[in-house]
């Protein structure tokens, strides 16, 4: 009888030093996160209007790819599950559901685009999952109190907007300015700061707007009206698939406007070469990221990690394209927010440690501009300098410029 209860009290014993012994003690974990794998989910448009930012999944994977081969975070590594959603807003519903509660991620990460992330904001803070560094510039990621789970990453668009009306107010107070955007939340909130930028002047100088869908096969019907308005302005707020037909259209026409193209579309492999180098001259735009086209960084010690990196994870891709720069770097600001979660990797914390990012310079963002947030501020990046295409590469104008919110 003593035997047994010897037997009964030492299982007993074992099984608790199992579970709360050095393994368990390890670390404080959610769902998605182990004393081995960190699982962080994703959705791109590997396919449908916009599948040109899938080059920004991949690059996303391959730079995990090169944490995994250097040991990981703080010893584990990383599962990175990106899923294609087609940038069809039902579909990142479904595909976020999958991520959420069969993979059981621990965050979504760097989810593209800004119907498909409002198809999911409410969701996602229902959960109370990190919805993080999200790819879209809209102005209703940084809204803590609200949606205390969802933050942004890049420059937000009424923000870049404003730059471009700043602009115009003080080089070209006469312009005749005509607008094509897409007809969704992103399109309307770079309108909508453009109009807020130009202030008391917007109703004189905006004299035409068109928008499109994304189902549309071409934009050259609105770019034809838009020429027709007399404009020598033209805000071309589209993403890249249509920036490429926008930009075209405009050169063969003959119309020569000032011509502003919105940032998520500047990549000068995935847009500017499809539209035509020779098109695309005299084009601005923003920029808050370097360029791996200017060979003002080419012993840039950054530039050379990333071009090190491209030729062995990613020996496929173009180094032309700013969205491979991009990847890099919102991935970089991922892995300094989970190095310095360390061991409790709750939901709670990644939050935490993402709204206490103070001063952070990652790889390729550009001299001057670096990564703040708190509790109260989610918008990461808020500076950017203006730049003009000539043909070639971005070319940096003027100082960074940090429009008021």
């Amino acid at each position: 009888m003593a035997n047994r209860r010897n037997f009964v009290v030492a299982a007993a014993a074992l099984a608790i030093a199992l579970a709360y012994g050095p393994a368990g003690a390890a670390g404080k974990y959610d769902p998605g996160a182990s004393d081995t794998e960190i699982k962080i989910g994703n959705t791109n448009p590997y396919s449908g209007p916009a599948s040109a930012y899938g080059t920004i999944g991949k690059a996303i994977a391959a730079y995990w790819k090169m944490v995994n081969d250097n040991g990981g975070i703080n010893g584990r590594k990383i599962n990175f599950i990106s899923l294609d959603d087609s940038y069809s807003p039902p579909k990142t519903v479904e595909q976020t559901r999958k991520l959420v509660e069969q993979e059981k991620v621990l965050l979504d990460f760097q989810p593209l685009g800004t119907p498909t992330n409002t198809a999911i904001h409410k969701y996602m803070n229902a959960k109370k999952v990190p919805q993080l560094f999200v790819a879209t510039g809209a102005g209703k990621w940084g809204q803590p109190k609200k949606f205390p789970w969802t933050m942004g990453w890049q420059p937000a668009y009424p923000g870049e907007a404003k730059i471009y009306a700043s602009y115009l107010l003080n080089n070209k107070p006469d312009a005749k300015v005509a607008i094509l955007y897409q007809n969704d939340d992103y399109g309307k909130d770079y309108l909508n700061g453009f109009i807020a930028g130009l202030g008391a002047k917007a109703k004189s100088m905006i004299v035409a707007k068109e928008s499109y869908e994304t189902s549309d096969p071409t934009v050259d019907p609105q770019v034809i009206k838009l020429k027709a308005s007399g404009a020598d302005v033209f805000f071309n707020i589209t993403t890249p698939k249509f920036a490429a037909q926008a930009i075209r259209k405009v050169h063969d026409l003959g119309w020569q406007p000032l011509h502003f193209l919105n940032n998520v579309s500047t990549s000068v492999g995935g847009v500017l070469k499809p539209a035509g180098l020779e098109k695309s001259v005299g084009l601005i735009t923003t920029a808050y990221l370097k360029e791996a086209t200017d060979p003002q960084w080419a012993n840039d010690a950054d530039m050379k990690a990333w071009n090190a990196w491209m030729d062995k994870y990613l020996p496929g891709g173009d180094k032309s394209s700013s969205f491979n720069v991009y990847g890099y770097a919102v991935s970089a600001t991922m892995h300094e927010v989970l190095k310095r979660a360390g061991d409790n990797l709750t939901r709670a914390n990644i939050m935490k440690q993402a709204a206490s990012l103070k001063g952070l310079k990652v790889p390729l963002l550009l001299p001057g501009i670096t990564i703040d947030t708190s509790p109260t501020d989610f918008y990461p990046i808020e500076c950017a300098r203006l730049a003009k295409f000539d043909g070639e590469k971005w070319q940096l104008v003027g100082d960074v410029l940090c429009p008021k919110k």
